[in-house]
């Protein structure tokens, strides 16, 4: 009886071994037990070994966590803007400085390569990229000089771009996005460089656009395929000629083959002022002792070094007609903007976080961040939209003859959308129909400036144009003139408020700021259209995955 028992519980053990075995094998789903191999012969796609998410070029991996956001040292100006709220970030990548004339250079050339001024429709799209250079004159100053030299004498090519809106900086992170990935796909084998083609000639409607290629990858360069490579490799069936050398037979690039970038843009406040903080280099455990003032630890903006004590460790204004100190005892080095990385960066190797310029992030203005609403990476911008369809069922990919040109509130003209990208259009209310998450495609003004924050909750939309608004008040003419362009005018009605949908939030101080404003939870705002001398903007990415590349090891002990 005793030798059955031992037989029984041998088989017993060897079965729960075998089913763990097959619940472990990585050639096959616990799911279908299809092996990779099976689905690859099939025609289906395999599973996919994701080697992880590289660091993109001149960034920085900030890893997410909890912290106090708005936690200001001082409120001097009272502006009852920054109560302390406690926010989740989640992990994304940010660029260890500001974007430099050098780099934005790159962009005016390229559009000046793709879209020739000489075309009086491609004179407007390069035109709506160029810095306003005239940000550096004042009526009681003499800056002619950097009017002119600012932005291209190569003396200030490593130095931070400014004159730029936030239109134009937004505009700037999606080229970024079609380059880095154009890059990818060159280096990976599978596209050739188109700009050393000489049979392919780069203009308006043929170039590189990521959503395009991901959509419609025949649709791009006019349907030319020398561009492509063989592309992703497929599996051949017994006997199917193999193509010729160079000729395309595989397959384009899919997101679920882990190759191309997320898409660049501006960080969010949230994320900047996580970024800038870097309370990492204060945590203990799983707390965070004392708080910080600045993007550096200490109570002061002066080096304690031995080396350079007195030193200080941010260009910024120091006092009434004191932007650098003394000659020949320069305390910052720097009496406008200083080339990037002059100091040390913080915790999370960032520099310039607080000094230099102000930087632009995503976030619409709001005097109050509403942590009830959602305290997970907060943003306020959201307008949702979707690929606009034709009567084919085709998606719509805007065409250089039919490009739609907008005039700003200051006089300038944009595009809506570049020639060979696609259309996106707002959602409409069926698409949001019986959602719990959102009900339409604009929620900039939502809980704050929308019908529901209102006393007027209960009406109908129309009914919240003719009332005393809390925002956008009043309204800017939207006068269009013959040509199809709004007609320049000022707004001649009693302003109620500056603060717009169009107001967008900028952090950190600058060469022309003083001491309060390098607190990193200090916020300020300008319409989207405006630019200045001092500020400027990096780009941000999604991290994609886990949150850290490295888990924290668990330990596992015993509860007595």
């Amino acid at each position: 009886m005793r030798i059955v028992k031992v037989n029984l519980l041998i088989i017993l053990l060897a079965t729960l071994l075998v089913g763990c075995h097959n619940r472990t094998n990585k050639n096959s789903t616990s799911l279908t037990g299809w092996s990779s191999k099976d689905k690859a012969k099939a025609g289906f796609s395999e599973g996919k070994k994701y080697k992880g998410q590289q660091t993109p070029p001149g960034m920085v991996l900030i890893e997410g966590g909890t912290f106090t956001m708005g936690h200001v040292q001082d409120d001097v100006l009272f502006d009852w803007n920054t109560t302390p709220v406690k926010m989740q970030v989640r992990s994304f990548f940010l660029d260890e400085t500001e974007v430099t004339n050098e780099e934005y250079l790159f962009y005016l050339e390229w559009l000046e390569k793709i879209f020739p001024k000489s075309d009086e429709q491609n004179k407007h799209i390069y035109t709506s990229a160029l810095p306003d250079t005239l940000v550096w004159r004042h009526t009681l100053g003499a800056n002619e000089l950097l009017t002119e030299n600012y932005l291209r004498h190569p003396s200030y090519s490593d130095y931070p771009v400014v004159g730029v809106s936030w239109r134009q900086a937004n505009e700037y992170c999606k080229w970024r996005s079609d380059r880095v990935s154009e890059k990818i796909l060159v280096d990976k084998g599978i596209m050739n460089n188109p700009y050393l083609m000489d049979s392919l000639k780069l203009d308006g409607n043929n170039y590189f656009s990521t959503d395009t290629y991901l959509q419609s990858p025949t649709s791009l360069f006019q349907g030319d395929s020398s561009i492509y490579k063989k592309g992703i490799p497929v599996r051949k069936k017994k006997g199917e000629k193999r193509g010729a050398r160079g000729e395309f037979t595989g397959r384009h690039v899919k997101i679920s083959d882990g190759i191309l970038s997320p898409k660049f843009r501006l960080p969010s406040e949230a994320e900047w002022e996580f970024a800038a903080k870097a309370d990492t280099e204060n945590r203990e455990y799983n707390n965070i002792r004392g708080r910080k003032k600045y993007a550096w630890n200490g109570k002061y903006t002066r080096n304690k070094g031995r080396r350079f004590k007195g030193d200080q460790v941010a260009n910024f204004k120091q006092g009434r007609g004191d932007y650098s100190g003394p000659a020949g005892w320069s305390s910052d080095g720097g009496d406008i903007t200083m080339s990037i990385k002059s100091y040390d960066p913080n915790a999370y190797g960032l520099y310039d976080m607080s000094g230099n310029v102000a930087e632009w992030v995503a976030d619409v203005y709001r005097p109050i961040i509403d942590t009830d609403a959602n305290d997970f990476n907060y943003y306020r911008g959201n307008v949702f939209t979707k690929k606009k369809i034709d009567e084919n069922g085709k998606v719509v990919i805007v065409d250089y003859n039919t490009i739609v040109f907008d005039t700003l509130d200051n006089g300038k003209i944009v595009p809506v959308d570049l020639p060979g990208t696609i259309k996106f259009i707002p959602i409409t209310k069926r698409d949001a129909f019986m959602r719990n998450n959102y009900e339409k495609s604009y929620n900039i003004d939502s809980k704050d400036g929308d019908l529901a924050s209102t006393k007027l909750y209960d009406k109908d939309e129309d009914e919240l144009e003719s009332q005393p608004r809390m925002y956008n008040s009043p309204i800017i003419p939207n006068n269009m003139g013959e040509s199809g362009l709004r007609i320049q005018e000022y707004d001649d009605e009693y302003r109620t408020t500056l603060i717009s949908d169009d107001s967008r939030v900028y952090k950190g101080g600058s060469w022309k700021d003083r001491e309060y404003w390098l607190d990193p939870a200090q916020r300020r705002h300008l319409p989207e259209y405006m630019a200045t001398s001092y500020i400027g903007f990096r780009c941000a990415t999604d991290k994609l995955g886990a949150m850290t590349p490295k888990r924290r090891k668990r330990t596992t002990e015993k509860i007595k």
